[in-house]
């Protein structure tokens, strides 16, 4: 167990020296628990087993050190459990409750063989193997006999290995017997049956192709402790064993030992000799070789890379502890306030797989210890911290007399006033908290002053931007409440004017919406304003913050037209303005033309304005010549060619013909055609009555009148054309497109 990080501005932090381990207890026999805390007096130390406060008694007792005694460890006893399970101890003073790491306490114990050697019979100078198993507690030292009595294993031929495996190489006549094996433990002795090893002929001189008799099996160990990959092999002549690692990675040197004739045994492993292990049996040389494989898998207890630290926070406020930890496999954290488990409640909130603990509002009930629990299965850790809640009369007053201004393109200058030196002295230094106008708390940016500075600039910050500001100051205990928040906004520039447009909402009240900055901090917010057309002032201005993009506008005379005025502003003055005239005379049309950016001179028409009005006066005179010109030359064409009137030309079967083949058209009695467009808004129409004949089409344009609407705007007025075309002529019908945004087709 590492403790958690201790704040030296809070008293002795409760922690452990010495935590209970796993231990494995004889049945009739005393056992004892360690238990060793450390911080302010009084502590009170309680035990507790499966989770439940364990009571004492003459046969459980806890020491005045801490230390749990049991003077006789019990398999069963009567009315309850055995003493065996998992204990953790628990401390508490004052401050909280900090519960230990879980020690398991087994009892010890050894049953029967669950797998017994088998009689084997063996020529001479090959290989014998015995194998017993059983699963003891504590894990039994196994020993070999050969005719009752101890095998001496000096022999090089002869190969003990943990797991309960004899390994005889190089068999001769002398080593023919009766084998059993031996385990022993605390808790007891036990004898396998007994297997017969016989020893047949000479050494054999026929060929055998390697076999590998017994390959290495999957194991699952802990750091640090040791692994034995078994393999031996067979055949004449007699293989060679060798290992090596199924990815190609290098088994190493360090640690590794080879036992007998081919079993590898890894000391001291750690998390790189994870992995899958091959045994090659080869015969020598030649390439005939035979292989088997054995994944070892190795784990690691957690530990932490980080541990929460204890903290002192104000009433009201928050706080964050941070616990992260690593093993194999992955460690699971919980959490503990005063040894209880922590669920997610109104004001606390675990993130990022529990590694993160935030506890928001606090209040007095929160002032305790809580622990990060570390758990895998290769072992649990914990770390502990302390929340101590200061209250308001334990914390400095907040900064006063803070004002800022703009320094410089990139820079503000901020200043408060200096408190009293009594208040002073407990003052450890100062906190800015500074954001974009707009932006999310989660922007916000922190800068540490110190304390005996009151004036502080702020730099690396945007042009032209506005910012929101406000500062803490702290002390051991914690944080002062915030100072009042101040705006202010760097040199630069003013915002661009915003762009926006209307929507009538019905007949006296009318929406106007505009596009945000796109950078948040270049408006600190918006000015809109109205006035009646004619009149000369304006309604307003309503102001408006930079976050707010829509205004509706109320109380509107019904069928009036008004002019609307959007302005954006800083620190720095206001943007220039935009404009638009909005009617009420028929609720739908909102948006009537106009969009000007101008000075903004109520009552004053700008230059621009009277230039196009004089632009478009001309325009309409000489669309009116325009017409008389084509009108008379329609007149010419049109009674040209024939002395009656041009006939559509037609097929056989009835259809007119394409007046593009050149064919003249039939002289044929017919009325002439007649074309009427009533309304033309947003095209330049070409009537077009082309002629079968070899006579020039006629074309006829429709003149679109423009009517200066006032000062800022001009309206497009519909016009009612009538076009006539002799009966003999197609009248074909081509629009182009004036160009004049915004305008509608009726």
């Amino acid at each position: 167990m590492k403790p958690g990080l201790r704040c030296g501005c809070l008293s002795s932090e409760l922690s452990f020296l010495v935590e209970p381990s796993d231990v494995i207890a004889v049945r009739d026999r005393p056992l004892m628990l360690d238990c060793r805390v450390q911080g302010e007096e009084p502590i009170m130390v309680t035990w507790r087993k499966n989770g439940v406060p364990l009571p004492t008694s003459p046969r459980v007792r806890v020491l005045a050190n801490g230390t749990l005694f049991i003077t006789s460890f019990q398999k069963r006893r009567e009315g309850s459990d055995a003493d065996m399970g998992e204990y953790d101890c628990a401390a508490q003073n004052r401050y909280g409750m900090l519960v230990s790491r879980k020690a398991k306490v087994l009892l010890a114990s050894l049953p029967k063989f669950h797998t017994h050697p088998v009689s084997m019979a063996v020529d001479e100078g090959g290989v014998a193997r015995f194998q017993c198993q059983i699963n003891g507690v504590p894990e039994a030292i196994i020993t070999w006999e050969r005719d009752r009595v101890k095998l001496n294993t000096t022999e090089i031929r002869y190969t003990l290995l943990p797991m309960g495996i004899l390994q005889v190489t190089g068999v001769r006549q002398a080593d023919a017997g009766v084998f059993r094996c031996v385990a022993a433990n605390p808790a007891n002795t036990r004898y396998s049956h007994e297997a017969m090893l016989n020893v047949t002929g000479g050494a054999s001189r026929i060929y055998k192709e390697p076999f590998i008799l017994s390959g290495p099996q999957n194991l699952t160990l802990t750091v640090h402790q040791t692994a034995i990959l078994e393999c031996i092999a067979t055949g004449n002549p007699k293989p060679i064993v060798s290992w090596s690692r199924l990815d190609g990675r290098s088994i190493g040197v360090e640690g590794i030992q080879v036992l007998g004739t081919g079993n590898l045994m890894i000391s001291d492993v750690s998390l790189q000799h994870s992995g899958v292990y091959v045994c090659a049996a080869n015969r020598p040389g030649t390439r005939m070789r035979r292989t088997a494989l054995g994944r070892l898998v190795v784990q690691a207890p957690p530990e932490f890379l980080q541990w929460p630290q204890s903290v002192s926070k104000p009433a009201g406020g928050s706080a964050v502890f941070t616990c992260v930890a690593q093993g194999v496999p992955e460690p699971h954290l919980i959490w503990l306030k005063n040894g209880k488990v922590l669920m997610p409640g109104h004001n606390v909130k675990l993130t990022n797989n529990n590694s993160t603990l935030a506890l928001t509002r606090i209040s007095a009930e929160d002032e305790a210890i809580y622990q990060c629990i570390a758990e895998n299965s290769a072992g649990t850790n914990q770390a502990s911290a302390r929340l101590a809640v200061a209250q308001a009369k334990d914390l400095p007053a907040a900064p006063e007399g803070l004002t800022a201004s703009g320094l410089s393109a990139n820079a503000l200058q901020i200043t408060w006033s200096q408190p009293p030196s009594n208040v002073t002295d407990s003052i450890i230094g100062y906190v800015l908290h500074i954001r974009k106008i707009g932006e999310p708390d989660s922007q916000e940016l922190q800068e540490a002053i110190s304390k005996g500075t009151f004036q502080h600039d702020v730099t690396n910050l945007e042009p032209a931007t506005t910012y929101s500001l406000y500062l803490k100051a702290y002390s051991p205990l914690g944080a002062s409440q915030q100072s009042r928040t101040v705006v202010a906004t760097t040199l630069g520039g003013v915002p661009t004017p915003p762009t926006f447009f209307t929507k009538v909402v019905n007949s006296s009240a009318v929406q106007v919406l505009w596009e945000l900055p796109s950078k948040a901090g270049k408006a600190e917010g918006f000015r809109l304003s109205y006035r009646k057309v004619p009149h000369a002032d304006f309604q307003g201005p309503v102001q408006l913050p930079c976050h707010i993009n829509a205004h509706t506008i109320s109380n509107m005379e019904p069928g009036a037209v008004y002019e609307v005025k959007l302005v954006a502003y800083n620190g720095n003055g206001e943007s220039d303005c935009s404009k638009r005239l909005v009617s009420l005379a028929e609720e739908g049309l909102s948006d009537q033309r106009g969009n000007s950016l101008c000075q903004c001179r109520d009552g004053e028409a700008s230059l621009g304005s009277i230039v196009i009005g004089i632009h478009i006066g001309t325009a309409c005179i000489i669309f009116c010549v325009l017409f008389l010109m084509f009108g008379y030359r329609r007149s010419l064409f049109c009674s040209k060619g024939t002395q009656d009137s041009w006939s559509v030309p037609r097929d056989n079967t009835g259809h007119i013909r394409n007046p593009k083949d050149g064919a003249n058209c039939p002289r044929v009695e017919s009325t002439p055609q007649v074309v009427t467009h009533v309304k033309l808004y947003s095209t330049i129409s070409f009537i077009k009555c082309s002629s079968v004949s070899q006579t020039p089409e006629i074309i006829i344009n429709i003149i679109i009148g423009w009517t200066v609407f006032d000062s800022l705007s001009f309206c497009l007025l519909p016009v009612v054309t009538q076009v006539v075309c002799p009966a003999e002529c197609q009248v074909i019908i081509e629009q182009q497109s004036s160009g004049l945004p915004g305008i509608g087709t009726g």
